[in-house]
């Protein structure tokens, strides 16, 4: 997955690609470089609907777990059962193969609190 006009950052290192209402969602490079290798994800099941920047799951790595926070208000529509079996998917291709979940958006005007991938990589050079 290429970084588009239709990809998004939020400060809590998640990432969105929209195509339409559906927003594709995973954790950054630099945040799975952080973490280490994933050793275990435990993502929500479809159906559950979360706010922008609540916690819809984690990443166990070797040492830590981090939480995950909701990009956007949505509704899970699917999950990554590849992770289940293959977690270091998220270290190996993070916006690719990596992505956690799709969710139908709620308000595609939150899109604004988000940061394009150039704001994103000032926050993370800080």
């Amino acid at each position: 997955m290429e970084t588009t006009k239709d990809f998004y950052l939020s400060k809590e290192h998640t990432w969105v690609k929209i195509e339409g209402n559906t927003g594709i969602v995973g954790i950054t490079a630099f945040a799975q470089k952080e973490l280490g290798e994933i050793v275990y994800v435990d993502l929500p099941d479809v159906g559950d609907t979360f706010q922008q920047d609540e916690v819809f799951g984690s990443v166990e790595a070797l040492k830590t777990v981090s939480d995950l926070f909701m990009p956007l208000t949505g509704m899970v529509a699917a999950v990554n059962d590849n992770l289940l079996e293959h977690p270091t998917l998220v270290n190996e291709k993070p916006l690719t193969e990596g992505w956690m979940i799709k969710i139908q958006i709620d308000n595609l005007d939150e899109i604004s609190t988000l940061l394009n991938p150039e704001a994103y990589k000032n926050l993370i050079n800080q």
